[in-house]
Parts: C-alpha cells; structure tokens; sequence
C-alpha cells in the first residue's frame, strides 16, 4: 500500500515537472534522477567521436580488465567535453557500454560530482571558488561582479558556484573558465587567481572578443604562488641537515 502511495506521488511531481517551464534546473544542484525532454532523453543516439574513441582506448588502458569501472570519471570528463560542457542521458549510457556496467552505476558517479553538468551550458563556464580562503578574500564580490555585468542568476547556463574548492587557496579568490568552444579538442580548464572583481569583468570581456589571456594569478606583483615583491625567506640553498650521512654520525 505505501509502495503504491509513494510511486503515485512520484509520477505527479514528474508530471509537474514536465509540464512547468518555470522548473528551472541547476548545474551541480540538478534534480538526481533524470527527466526526459526532446533533446535528453535515452532514444537520441550518441557515441564518441572517432578522434575520441582513440582516447578512451588509451584511459581504458590505464586500468586492469577487471576494474573497468574504475575509468568512469575520465570517461564522463571526456564526453562531457565532446557534448559541449553537460552530459545527456545517452552520453552516460554510452559511457556505462564502455566500462561493461549497469547504466545506473554511471548515474550515481554523474549525480554525485558537481563539475558533471547534467544541463547545457554556455560556450564558456564560469565557475567561481565560494568555499572558506575564497570567502575571507572576497569570493562573495565577485560572484555578485559577475552576476550583475552577465545578467544571471547563480548556478545557471554560463555560471556556477562550486561545492568545492579548488585548491588554489594560496592565491585567493579565484576563478576557473572551462572553454567548450572547440569540443574536445580545444578543451581548456584554466584557474584565473589573485582575481578582483574589476579584473574578473575585464576576464570576461576578452572571452567575448574571443581573445586568450594567461591563466594563473592576475596579480602582477606575484610570481604565480610567490609573495608580493619576491621572497623575503629561503633566498639560498639550504642546508642540508647535519647527520645526513648516517653512518657518518
């Protein structure tokens, strides 16, 4: 009997969710199971290129033929890249023929990584590090810098705000920009650090006119995790320690 409730209920929330285009669904905070639609549903065909069909031998080659699995990660990362920066169903389907798997067991891995985008995304994707070292030095800024020059909304086609850090908390606050422009091929992920929201503007104006700028910190005082003006510590080679020869101690 509460089986049968609880399925009842189910189908009317996917009924509502079908039929309501003001359900709006997020990057990393997507629903976790999945809802059919004209361009993500399991009937489209889908499969890796054959540039990319060389690659997943070579990931493939990485693991032992019993742990095929254990590729699920670079695999979603690679098709992921190939669709444009999100994951349709059949990408994941396609991924769980690869690795000999139930498809279900591809969906938990989705679902679970917030850099897996389970919706479409811009040309560029703009995520921005919100976690604790990001947040004392002014995360919160730039997030609302790029939310009001991009006219979005959090968490939206051409901009995240990660669960995750980054690991560049030595060179807080940062950004990352995943550059889909060029499928795989061209993929970058590149971390723009020591960013101020003045600068992460000026960022995304030069993406617009299509121009590259070099990635790591936007601070020209530092060399890339140095100190402002250079170091003012360890300016020779150290010593070594003084029984470094056991045998001579």
């Amino acid at each position: 009997m509460l089986a049968r409730l609880a399925a009842k209920r189910l189908h009317e929330i996917r009924h509502v969710f079908r039929q309501s285009p003001q359900v709006s669904r997020s990057l990393s905070t997507a629903l976790n199971y999945h809802i059919d639609s004209p361009d993500n549903n399991p009937d489209l065909p889908w499969e890796f290129s054959d540039a990319n069909k060389s690659k997943v031998k070579e990931i493939m080659s990485h693991y032992p033929s019993n742990y095929k699995q254990s590729a699920v990660i670079p695999l979603l990362d690679l098709a992921q890249q190939q669709h444009g920066g999100w994951l349709p169903v059949s990408a994941m389907n396609a991924v769980a023929k690869v690795i000999e798997v139930a498809p279900i067991r591809v969906f938990e891995v989705a679902t679970f990584y917030s850099m897996f985008n389970r919706t479409k995304v811009g040309k560029y994707h703009l995520l921005v590090c919100g976690t604790t070292p990001c947040m004392i030095r002014g995360s919160r800024e730039i997030e609302s810098a790029l939310l009001k020059h991009l006219g979005v909304k959090r968490n939206g086609k051409v901009f995240d705000l990660p669960f995750f850090g980054q690991g560049c908390c030595v060179n807080a606050p940062m950004i990352t920009v995943a550059d889909y422009s060029n499928g795989s091929e061209g993929y970058t992920y590149n971390y723009y650090e020591d960013v101020t929201p003045e600068r992460v503007v000026e960022i995304v104006e030069l993406l617009r006119r299509g121009e590259k700028l070099p990635p790591g910190t936007q601070n020209p005082k530092r060399t890339k995790c140095g100190p402002e003006g250079g170091n003012t510590t360890l300016l020779s080679e150290p010593k070594p320690p003084l029984c470094r020869d056991l045998d001579a101690c």
